[in-house]
């Protein structure tokens, strides 16, 4: 079978002390809860695949995004995670074309843009002070807190996000939007 015929998996090891050593866990899908498994994370290895981790059980709180790499203590403390990764998602890859509506206003309220392509900033392309809802119809994307892909990042994934802060990010606005493509492989 061919690597397009293929549901394509992912594999992240996370490791309890710094460079990649101590106890690790093994991980080739989302995992909703990694503290039964490991107590803390102080690094991880990405050996295929894209994923999310978590600093909350249930895919909630601050989000990072991994690609194939080995990540050390100081990456992840420099991305605010420390050693307290406490879920993880993999994310499918996506080949197909990317569609998503971003709309001012919470509940797809004020004014809305349809995206295809990244966005390095809402403000200066649309002219919205901030994004509080959208509607992603094709693909897997990253939301960042500010203009050209910096500062905290939300996956979103094919679905309705009516609040943000239901999603655990209270007072956060997005600013900049990036596809996820084929180039964790």
């Amino acid at each position: 079978m061919t690597n397009t015929g293929m549901n394509m998996r992912g594999k992240i090891t996370f490791y309890e002390e710094k460079n990649f050593q101590g106890r690790s866990y093994e991980c080739m899908n989302d995992c909703s809860d990694m503290t039964s498994n490991l107590s803390r994370c102080q690094s991880c290895r990405v050996e295929s695949g894209c994923f999310m981790v978590y600093d909350r059980s249930n895919y909630m709180g601050n989000q990072c995004f991994m690609k194939k790499g080995e990540y050390s203590s100081d990456y992840m403390s420099m991305m605010g995670m420390r050693d307290c990764i406490k879920s993880c998602r993999m994310i499918p890859m996506h080949r197909g074309q990317f569609r998503m509506k971003i709309y001012e206003k919470e509940n797809f309220g004020g004014q809305s843009h349809e995206m295809m392509e990244d966005c390095d900033n809402v403000m200066d392309r649309y002219r919205m002070n901030e994004c509080q809802s959208c509607n992603v119809m094709d693909g897997h994307w990253l939301m960042y807190e500010q203009p050209q892909f910096r500062g905290k990042m939300m996956y979103m994934r094919p679905g309705e996000y009516r609040n943000f802060m239901d999603m655990g990010m209270s007072g956060q606005r997005f600013m900049s939007m990036r596809r996820i493509t084929d180039s964790c492989n």
